[in-house]
């Protein structure tokens, strides 16, 4: 009996790894090839709109009147904005909410001053002007509309907020 040689046992592990390669292909890669040939999935906004349709001028939201601030529905909600901000500007250079909100001019505008929070950066050192984890207003503040739901909703205040 011939002893196997170094090039014909190398040839044995090429060849059955060429053959776990090509088990292990047709297991992981069927399913994407079927699913290839599926339809495409329709997607769309929760309002039934084309996904990639843009959004309709005027879509008859009305934003109320300047109004007193609106009562919040819980504990640790961002306070809604009680009046149009339609035009605004909040860039990084300029906030147009600060010409209002901001301490030195909330006084004389009876604007609610910024909260103390909003001067603090991620570890809790004071700053001596607004943290810019929170110079950008409308990431958390949103302004009051009539709008319709998008979806049904049951939610209720906490009680301690009622």
């Amino acid at each position: 009996m011939n002893k196997p040689t170094f090039n014909s046992a190398r040839l044995r592990a090429a060849a059955l790894a060429l053959t776990l390669s090509a088990a292990l292909a047709q297991t992981f890669f069927a399913p994407v090839a079927e699913a290839a040939t599926e339809a495409p999935v329709k997607l769309q906004s929760l309002r039934g709109a084309d996904i990639n349709a843009s959004d309709p001028e005027g879509d008859g939201t009305r934003y109320g009147r300047d109004q007193p601030p609106l009562p919040r529905d819980f504990v640790q909600q961002p306070p809604l904005i009680p009046h149009q901000i339609k035009g605004y500007n909040i860039t990084k250079n300029f906030n147009k909410c600060l010409d209002c909100h901001a301490w030195s001019r909330a006084k004389e505008t009876g604007a609610t001053k910024i909260s103390v929070t909003h001067f603090k950066d991620r570890e809790g050192q004071e700053l001596s002007s607004v943290s810019p984890r929170r110079y950008f207003c409308v990431q958390c503040h949103v302004p009051q509309s009539d709008a319709r739901p998008l979806v049904g909703n049951t939610f209720k205040p906490g009680a301690g907020m009622r």
